[in-house]
């Protein structure tokens, strides 16, 4: 079994396999179905990624606050007010630059995985064929190689 990326690379291992004496029979390849629903940003109660978008607005809604509740002490509405003010702005720039830095690495690791599985090969082969088999598939790109020893149900 392999996984290789749509290419030329796949045609020519299945060409170089059937070369090997492989009958077609033999070899089955299975495309796979890409996600098409993006990445949720937000969690749900039953499902996190673990990126957390409060913890940066906690952080600087309680700093704000306390740099709100002092300073107030010299303006005109008082400390309480300036307090819940500076969490409130707090909170909102915390959350806002945590969505932000957020947005930028799911971009960057989009980015780097765009080379994906798309079809997994499954080759049928005599024991004596299997190290030739391998190194055809290695040497055509597969992005996996593994082989399941039938007879021992072992891999």
């Amino acid at each position: 079994m392999a996984t290789f990326e749509h290419s030329i690379f796949l045609e020519l291992g299945i060409s170089a396999l059937e070369q090997l004496k492989v009958p077609k029979e033999n070899i089955l390849a299975v495309p796979l179905n890409k996600r098409t629903e993006k990445s949720k940003l937000f969690d749900t109660i039953h499902q996190s990624d673990g990126i957390s978008l409060f913890d940066l607005a906690a952080a600087l809604a309680t700093a704000f606050s306390v740099i709100g509740g002092s300073v107030g002490f010299h303006l005109e509405w008082g400390p309480i007010i300036w307090g819940i003010i500076g969490a409130i702005g707090g909170s909102v720039l915390g959350f806002l630059i945590d969505i932000l830095t957020t947005k930028v690495k799911h971009d960057r690791q989009r980015k780097v995985k765009e080379k994906t599985s798309e079809l997994i090969l499954i080759v049928h082969c005599d024991s004596d064929q299997v190290e030739k088999i391998e190194k055809i598939l290695w040497d055509n790109l597969a992005f996996g190689v593994a082989v399941l020893d039938n007879e021992n149900q072992s891999v």
